[in-house]
């Protein structure tokens, strides 16, 4: 069949494994696009150097910490993430929930993304509308994913090298001259920021990424694959590249980093940060269609390919990309980011702590099955999500905290609390899965 379905629904064998590098590259590209240098640039605008330092570090911890554990359950079972939410903590229901709001979430950034990727090219070449581009650029993107998770990893491998090599030159042409000294002693230029404002930007830019971790690292080989992979890209991607957008703001005076690189760089340029936005878009189009398989499974019983969930959610984003609506929903996306954290938290909290359903996907691991029962759903876990997702969104708004990072462990400390004054029984019903299946 054309295409690949990646085992949206199944565990991946250890023949469909691939050396760490192979992954590390596609999370590094997740990492390494023009996003990291505006955020370091943003930071760098409302706060010192040494500031802007602390927040990348105490964000990027966040992302690492939430990233491995997550990322390690994932190898370990060979499940995406709304797979896996079955039997770590949500129940059969409660993981369509979760591949609901990923799909919706991750449609509405894809589309979104697509438009700022047409709107360049558009720039570049010209000669059509933009609606026209997002066409051309989202179906392309579509294309992509359709053969999934391998030839993903071969346009990592091209465009990831090649954008950090033309960062590189246009960073270097700008800092040539100035003095490093003098710019790691400039005063911010911008609004003042708090730290902990700055660690829940870092933090926010990735955290649905990080919860995502599963649907990536599922194809690893060992957990100590993951630990590497995630060093390494959140490192090097988010924490050294948002420190040289903070440099790069105090060398010019201004938030817009962008530009440097179209001015340096020309037309070669321009084509090479249009190729790296392609490496977020294709893992927005992906892990979305493998919430929306689950979620069509758990819920009505069809096993739908991935490579037609593809088709239809790249298409459905093209169409609103094209029709110019999607920023208004903005908004609306950026509160379903808010229900991301919990869900980590929840997650992490039973596989490694509570433990339980652990048994049932130890056992059947070593046959390379899906375990033989499930919960249905699980109430307790429901009111759990809902309210650290709540608290998550009053401490953004009153900017009290880092808002992912309290949501994430009010989720996981409440999780572990009831699990372990054995509340999960309360309301779940244990079945077979072939029962639970409409």
């Amino acid at each position: 069949m054309l295409g690949a379905d990646d085992y949206a629904l199944d565990r991946v064998p250890d023949s469909a494994r691939y050396p760490w590098w192979t992954v590390a590259v596609q999370r590094f590209g997740q990492l390494s696009d023009l996003t990291v240098f505006l955020l370091g640039a943003t930071l760098g605008a409302g706060m010192s150097f040494w500031g802007a330092f602390w927040s990348l570090t105490l964000g990027s911890v966040i992302l690492e910490v939430v990233a491995v554990f997550a990322g390690i359950a994932g190898v370990r079972e060979g499940l995406s993430t709304s797979v896996l939410a079955r039997w770590t903590g949500f129940g059969r229901l409660g993981s369509a929930l979760i591949g609901l709001v990923v799909a919706t979430s991750l449609i509405g950034w894809f589309g979104i993304q697509n438009a700022i990727f047409a709107e360049g090219l558009h720039s570049l070449v010209g000669g059509v509308p933009v609606w026209t581009w997002s066409i051309v650029t989202g179906l392309v993107v579509t294309a992509l994913v359709v053969y999934g998770f391998r030839w993903m990893g071969w346009v990592a491998y091209v465009t990831v090298p090649a954008f950090l090599l033309l960062a590189g030159w246009s960073v270097i042409g700008e800092l040539s001259d100035h003095s490093l000294g003098d710019l790691l002693g400039t005063q911010p230029f911008g609004e003042p920021m708090s730290i902990a404002t700055g660690a829940t930007i870092v933090a926010g830019s990735y955290i649905a990424g990080a919860v995502l971790t599963p649907d990536m690292t599922r194809f690893n080989r060992t957990p100590g694959d993951v630990v590497k992979q995630t060093v390494v890209s959140i490192t090097l991607g988010q924490y050294v590249l948002g420190l040289v957008g903070v440099v790069l703001a105090y060398a010019i005076r201004q938030a817009d980093v962008v530009s440097i690189f179209a001015a340096t760089s020309g037309a070669v340029g321009v084509i090479i940060l249009v190729a790296a936005t392609v490496k977020i878009n294709d893992w927005n189009l992906y892990s979305s269609s493998l919430g929306f398989v689950n979620t069509l499974s758990t819920l009505f019983g069809l096993r739908v390919n991935r490579v037609v969930a593809t088709v239809a959610i790249g298409v459905v984003g093209t169409a609103l990309s094209a029709a110019g609506i999607l920023d208004r929903f903005a908004d609306f996306l950026t509160v379903l980011g808010v229900a991301m954290p919990p869900i980590a938290g929840i997650m992490v909290a039973e596989y490694f702590l509570v433990r339980r359903w652990r048994p049932a996907l130890d056992e059947a691991r070593a046959t390379g099955g899906l375990p033989a029962t499930e919960p249905t759903w699980v109430p307790v876990t429901l009111v759990i999500w809902v309210g650290a997702a709540v608290l998550g969104w009053w401490s953004e708004q009153e900017q009290f905290g880092i808002p992912a990072l309290d949501s994430l462990v009010i989720g996981g400390v409440a999780y572990l609390v009831v699990g372990k004054l054995g509340l999960l029984s309360v309301g779940t019903r244990e079945v077979s899965v072939a029962e639970a299946a409409p």
